[in-house]
């Protein structure tokens, strides 16, 4: 199935429905559809097709959609380019997407001038606002006229980059195919009923916009898109439309419950807060099930780019309390897990030497499902790996309790060894995290010529709470074993991250290496 048909087919039966809110622009299900297939077509014109593809630098708009939509249309790939990437790591990007068309935002036009160089030379730039072309000058050129283009389950749909925290960013291929199987596998088909209002905010570089781009207008769900996140802009937005389902990352929630319009009235009208994108920390997640109304639902969604979206769900039930005490303990131990596997995800926890490892014991998790990526584009190191028997090495570390949920203690890479002692970095966390004057904290290791790694921890205050690195050790000497306890602590204002909350630890080690 083309995924273009997740827009066409909904848009030939219900054309007057609305379907996408961007900014002050309003569009039904026929309208989106003509634009896109007046700019299928022009891009048509341009050589687009199958084996080539479309590349787009920008922040989320309905221009974004259109060009996510008539690449698909037209048989192409399409690559969603991180706008917060660093200057090398975009000329990278572009260089081996080697994109025919790259559709780009103005306020971005200098950093491509500047790149102009190193980039394709038969590549088209085209411009969302006016200029020459611009995206609305392909958009009156092009024929409202036509059919999706016909492809192959295993045509790479969109060319996907991963943050690159460490490395070069890494081209995920994930197929027409993945992306058929995981949304018709998760939404109903619009219907003409009202199926509630979207709103996002993540950028649509990351698999999560991709999908909710997705599986929002299959099914039928009004799509709000704002820009970029702004917290204030959020609560606006929640209150301004009517918004019934919202995607959001750790950081982003954090800053929602932080900032002073946030109220429960104003929230009235959600019925499900998802969350993903990184580990989210407890004393948040608790906080949001207090100050968000009680009809709300919350759901932690864990996956992976490689892995074309969800792979495990801690679904609203899993998030209620109910005031019995027995009952509450256990929903209370399980909001530190990432729920149970979809019902197209397998789930082992292995260890160094490939054997699954029984409830309790932590190993790597590895994951099978259909939704696997076709592989990275190009010849990349320290990408996933896929065992014979299908199963993908996530880099996680974590265990199954007795009932099927999966719990995380931290990447593979972050895993520190202090004299031979295996620390997780989740576990010290979690400890420091329970002191009442801490915010936030990422632990990771330092070399050691005694130990080979000692444990040291980055420590954020909550505002007009003082607190002091000897207090913070104290804290941990007192609730943890004795080689687990940190040897290095600083108090940072805040925490280095990627755009999606992830915290840069290699940043951190190279901060705390260098004094």
């Amino acid at each position: 199935m083309n995924t273009a048909n997740f827009l066409s087919i909904p848009a030939s039966m219900f054309p007057d429905q609305e379907i996408l809110v961007s900014g002050p622009a309003r569009f039904t299900y026929g309208q989106m559809q003509e634009r896109v297939r007046r700019l299928a077509n022009a891009l048509r014109a341009r050589g687009v097709g199958r084996g080539s593809s479309v590349a787009v630098l920008a922040t989320n708009s309905n221009h974004y959609l259109e060009c996510y939509y008539a690449t698909a249309s037209a048989g192409a790939t399409f690559v969603p380019l991180n706008y917060r990437a660093k200057t090398n790591e975009l000329a990278y990007m572009i260089g081996r997407a080697e994109p025919r068309v790259l559709f780009f935002a103005e306020r971005y036009r200098e950093l491509l001038d500047r790149l102009s160089p190193e980039l394709p030379k038969d590549m088209e730039r085209i411009g969302f606002e006016a200029g020459s072309p611009s995206i609305e000058d392909l958009v009156a050129a092009g024929s409202p006229e036509g059919e999706d283009a016909e492809v192959e389950e295993g045509d790479t749909s969109v060319l996907m980059y991963t943050s690159g925290t460490t490395s070069l960013p890494k081209g995920v291929m994930l197929t027409f195919g993945h992306f058929t199987t995981y949304v018709v596998g998760t939404v109903e088909m619009a219907d003409g009923e009202p199926r509630g209002v979207q709103l996002l905010c993540v950028p649509l570089y990351h698999i999560a916009g991709a999908t909710n781009i997705m599986t929002s207008v299959w099914a039928g769900r009004k799509l709000v898109l704002l820009p970029q996140f702004e917290a204030g802009e959020w609560i606006d937005a929640v209150a301004r439309e009517g918004v019934t389902h919202a995607f959001v990352v750790p950081t982003m929630l954090k800053q929602i419950l932080d900032h002073p319009s946030f109220s429960r009235e104003k929230m009235a009208s959600l019925q499900n807060v998802s969350y993903g994108g990184a580990p989210m920390p407890f004393p948040v997640i608790r906080r949001a099930l207090e100050a968000f109304p009680a009809s709300c639902g919350f759901v932690n969604a864990f996956g992976q780019t490689e892995t074309t979206s969800t792979l495990t769900v801690l679904g609203p039930e899993d998030h209620r309390l109910s005031g019995d005490p027995a009952a509450d303990e256990a929903v209370l131990r399980r909001l530190h897990s990432i729920g149970r596997p979809l019902p197209d995800v397998e789930v082992e926890v292995r260890d160094d030497a490939g054997r699954s490892l029984p409830p309790g014991e932590v190993g790597e998790i590895m994951v099978r499902t259909a939704r696997i990526m076709k592989g990275y584009a190009g010849s990349v190191e320290g990408g996933a790996q896929l065992e014979p028997d299908g199963f993908l090495h996530t880099r996680d570390l974590g265990y199954l309790d007795e009932d099927g949920y999966v719990f995380l203690v931290g990447r593979k890479d972050d895993m520190i060894i202090r004299g031979g002692e295996n620390i997780a970095p989740a576990e010290v966390e979690a400890t420091i995290q329970s002191h009442p004057a801490v915010d936030e904290v990422a632990v990771f290791g330092l070399p050691s010529v005694e130990w080979g790694q000692v444990v040291a921890a980055a420590v954020v205050l909550r505002p007009g709470v003082g607190a002091t690195a000897d207090e913070i050790v104290e804290h941990c000497r007192t609730r943890l074993s004795s080689f687990k306890k940190p040897e290095v602590v600083r108090i940072v204002p805040e925490l280095p991250r990627n755009p999606l909350g992830k915290i840069l630890r290699k940043d951190l080690r190279d901060s705390f290496a260098g004094g």
